[in-house]
């Protein structure tokens, strides 16, 4: 069996799992939250990162009920997302790895999300329509990479629903987007939104190559 911790900080959320054979043993996690109307400065969420990370670790080894000796790989997100925090995160994965004497794997962001969705719902080889903060785009695979087949050509779903949040102060706890959600439930009068989506043929997420395998065993 192989055990994986992985390292995620690509945000303002900062989150460290370990996954056992496609099993999550533990997934604890820190959100940096900014008052209501203000966004989160790179800088000041890299802050809160490093001021939390090492609880975080601690947190996940015990949550597990595993050493550092149990670990087989350490992995951690290599981006896209916000360049201060990624390095925060980054520097603590290579160190915790070389410390430890374990493999270090570094994962595109798009890619594990899409990867964690494809071990959960065990689908064998889906079109995917990937939802998150910085992208909203039609993904599938094909010849050993990710390619994207249409995105959208102004702003993700959910940057356009954080800065709705900013625009009428919205409370970022625990999420712009989950308070939104909430408040949507109790409307009755629904506006569409101004949304274009633009067609780009076989191209590579990212220009990223990675078998499927390795973001599941090193």
């Amino acid at each position: 069996m192989t055990v994986v911790i992985g390292f995620e900080g690509s945000a303002n959320k900062i989150g460290i799992g370990i996954i056992r054979d496609g099993e999550v043993l533990s997934n604890p996690r820190r959100t940096y939250i900014t008052p209501p109307g203000q966004g989160f400065m790179p800088s000041d969420t890299a802050r809160h990162h490093r001021a939390v990370i090492l609880t975080v670790l601690k947190e996940a080894l015990e949550q597990a009920g595993l050493k550092p000796a149990d670990i087989d790989c350490v992995a951690y997100t290599k981006g896209p997302g916000m360049g201060a925090p990624l390095v925060t995160v980054a520097l603590v994965a290579r160190t915790v790895a070389q410390l430890w004497g374990k493999p270090l794997l570094g994962v595109n962001h798009c890619i594990g999300h899409i990867e964690m969705g494809r071990l959960i719902t065990q689908a064998d080889n889906p079109t995917v329509l990937y939802v998150s903060g910085g992208n909203t785009q039609v993904i599938a695979y094909s010849e050993r990479r990710y390619r994207i087949f249409g995105e959208t050509i102004d702003i993700a779903v959910g940057n356009c629903l954080d800065r709705f949040a900013r625009v009428i102060k919205i409370s970022n706890d625990p999420s712009p987007g989950y308070n939104i959600e909430q408040m949507a439930k109790k409307g009755s009068q629904y506006v569409e939104l101004p949304y274009t989506v633009k067609r780009r043929m076989s191209h590579s997420l990212g220009s990223y190559p990675i078998l499927r395998k390795r973001l599941i065993r090193c």
